[in-house]
């Protein structure tokens, strides 16, 4: 790319000439930005800046937080809470809602994130990132309640991801196509790199965490079973498999090359539908995944069409290159 295009000034076009976004949402994605660059910032000093390591406190999934989560949902607070876009904001780390505070202008606008995907990875240097997602405000009534996040994902109008790896990249989607910009550390903007990503329709790659295959159901089994059977096998063909327990560093794999990612319910938890959150995990990768031509369901049905009953619900996710994901979707429907 021989003229550098900085992030600001790609939402600013997609803005004025073609009128994807409102001024508002534009801010909004260019302060989620900034934070998402603090955020690398602190990832980057490590040891040498006392942010790692557990702390003593636990999130409401009952799961012990590490000190960077912890920070990294402050740093997204404070960044959002006075630009005048936003009127409230749900993180996975916290319970409830955070309603913008009245002493600053309010916005029309919901931001939901996963501040830091992938925390068991922190302490051994492996890729993390941050998950985020925007929902318009329901204007049918004055004020902000927790029912006003409970749309299904296919209302989103903006989503996306930031990878503190190697690189510290930016994935954005408002609808149309998938854009990536990378961190230029010098001039201190992100950049854009690429435009339009797309994900192959086939793939000889495979995510999942084999180590609960005995806990999963037959539809699952009989997937892996036939990858690992290789060119021998009903494929025809041999597939690698590929797991870094981070979702932001594994569908950020899938983006770039293709593949199919696995998080799907099993036995050992029979009462949830899922590991993965809906609304700050699954619905803005299902998004990003859809707008670069692949595919996300549970299983059952298209990820973006469930109607959420709460913050924090869970949901079993596959996603990827598209004839992968029918063909597993396919067996479960079968079933």
């Amino acid at each position: 790319m021989s003229q550098k295009v900085s992030l600001t000034r790609y939402l600013v076009e997609q803005q004025r000439v073609d009128g994807l976004i409102p001024a508002q949402l534009r801010l909004l994605l260019e302060v989620v930005a900034r934070a998402c660059k603090r955020i690398s910032f602190a990832v980057n000093k490590g040891e040498l800046g006392d942010v790692m390591g557990a702390a003593e406190t636990q999130n409401v999934q009952g799961e012990v937080q590490k000190k960077l989560d912890i920070i990294a949902n402050e740093v997204l607070i404070e960044a959002n809470e006075w630009g005048g876009h936003l009127a409230a904001m749900a993180s996975e780390e916290m319970e409830g809602i955070y309603v913008v505070p009245n002493r600053y202008p309010q916005g029309e606008y919901l931001l939901m994130f996963d501040p830091l995907d992938g925390s068991s990875n922190i302490d051994v240097n492996v890729s993390i990132g941050t998950i985020f997602s925007v929902l318009k405000k329901p204007d049918d009534h004055p004020g902000v309640q927790e029912a006003d996040f409970l749309q299904a994902g296919a209302r989103q109008v903006a989503a996306g991801y930031c990878i503190y790896g190697p690189q510290t990249t930016l994935v954005l989607t408002v609808g149309d196509g998938v854009a990536q910009f990378t961190l230029d550390r010098e001039q201190g903007s992100f950049v854009l790199t690429q435009e339009n990503l797309r994900i192959p329709e086939d793939t000889k790659e495979f995510a999942i965490n084999m180590s609960n295959m005995r806990h999963w159901d037959t539809p699952v089994k009989r997937y892996i079973d036939e990858c690992l059977a290789g060119k021998e096998g009903p494929r025809g063909k041999d597939f690698n498999m590929r797991w870094i327990a981070s979702m932001v560093a594994d569908v950020h794999r899938i983006l770039t090359r293709g593949g199919i990612f696995m998080y799907p319910w099993d036995k050992r938890e029979p009462e949830k539908p899922g590991k993965l959150r809906l609304m700050y995990e699954a619905n803005p990768m299902a998004w990003l995944v859809e707008q670069a031509g692949g595919a996300a369901t549970n299983g059952k049905e298209r990820i973006l069409d469930i109607a959420p009953t709460k913050l924090h619900q869970r949901v079993s996710v596959i996603l990827g290159s598209k004839n992968e994901v029918e063909r597993l979707t396919s067996y479960h429907t079968e079933k």
